[in-house]
């Protein structure tokens, strides 16, 4: 399938912030999303993820390997231009200060894809900005499963939602089949047959016959990625242990970034343009624990550029010489294109 280039990237990924008033709010994004994370900023308090294939007010957060639950005064809603909170503290606290991660797939559950061993229950998909969600039910045997991208996702994120606790599970294009990360931990990545030894294709995604991805009668949800020019890029990077970092391109000015050290123990540090509209960029939050947002340590430092983000700081777990780190970016406009100037900050 032939993708054109995403030019403005706001239309399908944007970062919001609100402070908490403990009353029901619409929040705008500039899209109807389908996929919104939460988290408070300024005290310590869980992620909390909700997507429109699950539906608003189920959530699964990213610092725990706990089932889903429900709140109805959490997410209550996918609104056409944004997303509306409830009364819950868990996401609107009075006073405290929060940020939405938001992504638009295919708006609302999607349909059913038959394209793997194992037929969604839902997928949810946005060919145009490479981004789909799906929901299985696993088969304890090894399995495929369509992520209707049309694309080879880059990156893909699953957590059981319905059967019983277990970790997340990641897949990141630069380590390969016979991975896993795991997203709600600090682990270096390992040897795992999460996804059968077998490389995703544009049509399926292939699940071997663990837990932590394929237990029989379980619920699983995933979060597909692919890249996407202009607008999206799943990549790797090696430290250098200097100040003056590495530079990685991206192609497009960011207005998101997650990444990880791969080969030792490393936080899943998030980071965004919303927290931070001037460089250098200090508010890093972690998707693996519930920390509030702290920039008290150069962990944090790194610039976010017209096409790319470079590093400023010599931490071990962001920048040590010699270690290699993936990263997933998702930008607001394409290098050289006027919907947005991209200019450097």
């Amino acid at each position: 399938m032939a993708y054109t280039t995403v030019n403005n990237g706001s239309l399908f990924m944007n970062p919001t912030l609100y402070t908490g008033n403990s009353t029901a709010t619409a929040h705008t994004v500039g899209f109807q999303p389908d996929f919104t994370w939460l988290k408070v900023r300024n005290a310590t308090g869980a992620h909390y993820l909700f997507d429109s294939v699950r539906l608003a007010t189920n959530y699964i957060q990213s610092n725990s390997n706990a089932l889903q639950g429900t709140d109805a005064q959490t997410l209550k809603s996918f609104d056409a231009n944004g997303y509306t909170v409830g009364t819950s503290n868990s996401v609107n606290t009075n006073g405290e200060t929060m940020v939405g991660w938001n992504w638009k797939a295919g708006g609302g559950q999607g349909s059913s894809n038959t394209d793997g061993s194992i037929n969604t229950t839902y997928t949810s998909v946005n060919t145009t900005s490479g981004f789909s969600i799906s929901s299985y039910t696993g088969t304890g045997s090894n399995a495929t499963v369509g992520h209707g991208l049309g694309a080879v996702p880059k990156m893909i994120i699953v957590k059981e939602t319905i059967g019983s606790a277990n970790d997340w599970t990641v897949y990141h294009v630069t380590q390969g089949s016979n991975t896993r990360g795991i997203l709600n931990e600090t682990n270096a990545w390992g040897s795992n047959t999460a996804w059968n030894n077998t490389t995703p294709t544009s049509s399926v995604f292939s699940i071997g016959s663990g837990s932590v991805t394929n237990r029989s009668g379980s619920t699983y949800t995933a979060y597909c990625f692919s890249d996407i020019q202009g607008f999206s890029k799943m990549g790797s990077y090696v430290g250098n242990g200097n100040v003056d970092g590495t530079f990685i391109y991206t192609g497009f000015k960011p207005s998101f970034i997650m990444y990880k050290k791969s080969s030792g123990t490393g936080r899943w540090t998030m980071e965004d343009n919303k927290r931070d509209p001037f460089n250098v960029a200090t508010h890093g939050l972690e998707a693996n624990n519930s920390s509030a947002e702290n920039t008290g340590s150069n962990y944090w430092d790194v610039d976010l550029l017209s096409n790319g983000f470079k590093f400023r700081t010599t931490e071990q777990e962001t920048n040590q010489s010699g270690a290699s780190y993936i990263y997933m970016a998702f930008g607001q406009t394409l290098v050289g294109t006027n919907n947005i100037p991209a200019n450097a900050r």
